[in-house]
């Protein structure tokens, strides 16, 4: 009942904005957020991924359904795989921060090397950080809404997979 509220509540938010799409921005609102170490990466795995529709790329991208995980600290965290053209595959371990509009990669993973820790792990604004339109689907096609957390790693996931028009409780909100 309360996610169907919230998604009313959104819908008309979004309705009465200029742009049909949620943005977001610096966090004002909580200046006591700490966030909580995250757990190291899990395997990569290239078999049952959710396609990603993200425009303006060639790569294919496909997020893990088993590694997505929200955090005591409200980040949801997952692995994202990215494959080429010609068939390279590599993966990132990432974090996203919907109360603040923001995404984190802790590692990096490469056929080569495996996993390797992330040598600027900072957080950046989504909409504006160079390569990070995988990001901003993945925030807005299942991971947040608005400011919050779009429930546990179960609803994420039914989201992610669902047609654009039955995310969100069916009601799209985020689009």
């Amino acid at each position: 009942m309360f996610r169907w509220i919230l998604a009313l509540a959104l819908a008309g938010v979004v309705v009465g904005c200029s742009s049909p799409k949620v943005t977001f921005g610096a966090d004002t609102g909580n200046p006591d957020w700490q966030e909580v170490e995250a757990p190291p990466p899990p395997a990569v795995r290239t078999q049952g991924l959710i396609p990603l529709d993200v425009p303006g790329t060639a790569l294919r991208f496909g997020v893990d359904p088993a590694s997505i995980r929200v955090g005591a600290d409200r980040v949801v965290r997952y692995v994202v795989v990215a494959t080429s053209s010609s068939g390279t595959v590599n993966a990132m371990y990432e974090g996203i921060r919907c109360e603040g509009g923001d995404v984190k990669v802790y590692a990096r993973h490469n056929p080569n090397s495996g996993w390797v820790p992330a040598t600027k792990v900072e957080w950046q604004a989504l909409q504006s950080t160079p390569n990070s339109r995988h990001s901003l689907y993945i925030a807005r096609n299942g991971v947040c809404v608005g400011r919050g957390v779009n429930g546990n790693a179960t609803q994420i996931v039914s989201d992610l997979r669902a047609p654009v028009a039955n995310r969100f409780e069916r009601g799209g909100v985020n689009r």
